[in-house]
């Protein structure tokens, strides 16, 4: 396997959207999540999109750390896949929460998002999948889903005043 490059905020593939895969069990694709699977797991991340290793692709990885569940509803889950994901709103509940990501390093900013939401896709192998998120797990999908269409957290942002250097909010206590 190999590391990606991360691509950072202002390359171009992150501001356009993604391409449909065309097909989603193909094999080809297989060392692309592997890839991106190692990556994930060398930047200590939750989620990664094929647009921030430079792939114009509509696929993301996903996890649920046991830190960051919130109980029955969002289990802790390891990586995930999902391939041409789709996701609606449940309902209109938001919540907001301070994100980060690799592709802004060192930034952190809070951003409201869906409380639950509907998804489907295909997994690693092609095969359908299809479920309701809550929680951690429904952020980090919309967090990553904004990938694929060619948006960075910092544009759902509502407040700038809580956008900033994770450094200096974790200096100054700012729960993030």
């Amino acid at each position: 396997m190999t590391i990606l490059k991360i691509a950072r905020m202002g390359h171009p593939v992150l501001l356009r959207r993604a391409d449909e895969v065309a097909h989603p069990g193909a094999s080809e694709l297989q060392k692309l999540i592997d890839d991106m699977t190692e990556t994930l797991a060398d930047a200590g991340g939750v989620g990664l999109a094929a647009p921030q290793v430079h792939v114009s692709q509509r696929l993301f990885l996903y996890s649920v750390p046991e830190v960051r569940s919130e109980g029955e509803e969002d289990p802790p889950l390891a990586v995930q896949v999902i391939i041409n994901p789709a996701l609606e709103p449940v309902d209109d509940e938001m919540i907001p929460r301070f994100e980060g990501c690799l592709s802004i390093p060192g930034m952190r900013g809070e951003v409201p998002r869906y409380k639950r939401v509907r998804y489907t896709g295909y997994d690693r192998n092609g095969q359908p999948v299809a479920g309701v998120a809550s929680g951690f797990r429904a952020h980090v999908m919309q967090h990553e889903m904004d990938h694929l269409d060619g948006i960075l957290y910092p544009m759902r942002m509502t407040d700038m005043g809580r956008f900033g250097y994770e450094a200096e909010m974790v200096k100054y206590g700012v729960r993030t």
